[in-house]
């Protein structure tokens, strides 16, 4: 579905100085100035549309239609997104990605958590639902080689790195950097990425969305994953996949302190509605989805000193060579909101299983003071001060 409109907006000088450096750097950008951009209907994204209308480049929307009824992905985000490109006078393309979401994140999910692993969607669904299918879509459709979206990262093209890889930066704003959930983007991606909001803050963002008299400027942000935002909360939506199956909750002894009714209910570090009387607070440190139990701990007891971390994505570096001589010193993010820690790299010798599922980089980390809440299926990033070296899902 596609709408195309001819009226367009003429604002006034941009209000902050990063709001002109970003329409600079967008004009002197080299190349052709031809971008599909990926619209949510968020702020966000709209002010991206807005700087690149205003630098001068030819835009088309491009929003994909991931679930049916509420929620940013769906038709409030659809609808904001259509209103952001009639305001601005461009096309807007609507792409029906429901049977693929489906296939990749939400069935994704469900298998994960019924195993007792805690899955990261946002990265994989960057990679497979978003990124690389709307660059090709972009291309076979339109005839556009370019991607913009509204994430909060920046990136170093290849000409100017000292590798001749495309390197992924830490955004400037560090409360919103986004840069962890874009780990897992292919070289041949990131070449073709722009992202005009790198060097602003939310601040700013806002400031120019309005000063551009944005319908989004003051929609305030989701705060949920957006299955969570679509079923009502996150139990909601794994209530609507799995059936109640009720276990054990357990110590390291296997001593029973409590009972659940679904792992995937719990994750690891979690304190809080437990439903559990002890002598001293517990924490769960381990799900296990064999026995369908539920392992906890006091917090001396919850703290890891190293983990393993498979099917690794070397962005702004080129793979290690194993063995290596010395350890790569690096600073890790188990979490998007977890700060980063110090850790020496090793990689590993890849199984018969990463590589029939061709990611074959395996590392292991050894921190340099154990870390709490290290959860197998959420992902690991290592970062060399604000470039993006790599990054996997935790195994162990």
């Amino acid at each position: 579905m596609s709408v195309s409109v001819a009226t367009s907006t003429s604002p006034a000088a941009p209000s902050t100085p990063a709001g002109l450096a970003a329409l600079e750097r967008l004009r002197a950008w080299p190349g052709e100035h031809r971008v599909a951009v990926g619209l949510s209907g968020g702020v966000d994204s709209s002010l991206t549309a807005a700087l690149l209308v205003e630098a001068g480049w030819q835009v088309e929307g491009l929003t994909l239609w991931l679930m049916s009824g509420k929620g940013a992905c769906c038709a409030e985000g659809l609808v904001d997104a259509a209103g952001i490109c009639e305001q601005l006078g461009v096309p807007h393309h609507v792409v029906d990605f429901r049977a693929h979401f489906q296939a990749q994140i939400v069935d994704f999910l469900v298998e994960g958590y019924a195993a007792g692993v805690t899955p990261l969607p946002c990265s994989r669904c960057n990679r497979e639902v978003k990124f690389g299918p709307m660059l090709q879509w972009a291309e076979a459709e339109r005839g556009i080689g370019r991607l913009a979206t509204g994430h909060y990262a920046r990136v170093r093209h290849g000409a100017v790195s000292d590798n001749g890889r495309h390197q992924l930066l830490r955004g400037l704003d560090t409360q919103k950097d986004q840069s962890y959930f874009l780990y897992d983007l292919p070289q041949e991606a990131l070449g073709r990425l722009v992202f005009p909001l790198g060097e602003l803050t939310k601040a700013d963002t806002r400031l120019e969305a309005e000063r551009h008299g944005l319908r989004t400027a003051k929609k305030p942000e989701s705060q949920d994953l957006c299955l969570a935002d679509h079923h009502g909360s996150m139990k909601a939506f794994l209530d609507a996949y799995l059936p109640p199956r009720q276990g054990q909750i357990v110590l390291a002894d296997g001593t029973v302190v409590g009972e659940h009714d679904g792992i995937e209910h719990f994750t690891i570090g979690q304190r809080k509605g437990l439903g559990v009387a002890w002598s001293e607070p517990l924490h769960v440190v381990r799900l296990d989805g064999a026995m369908n139990q539920v392992v906890v701990a006091p917090r001396r007891e919850a703290a890891r000193p190293e983990a393993v971390v498979g099917a690794v994505n070397w962005v702004s570096v080129a793979p290690p060579e194993e063995p290596i001589v010395e350890p790569l010193e690096v600073a890790v993010q188990v979490r998007y909101r977890s700060a980063p820690e110090p850790a020496r790299l090793f990689p590993l010798p890849a199984t018969e299983a990463d590589r029939a599922a061709g990611r074959p980089h395996r590392v292991r980390l050894e921190f340099a003071d154990a870390q709490f809440s290290i959860t197998p299926g959420q992902a690991a990033v290592f970062y060399d001060g604000e470039v993006l070296l790599g990054g996997g899902l935790i195994q162990r």
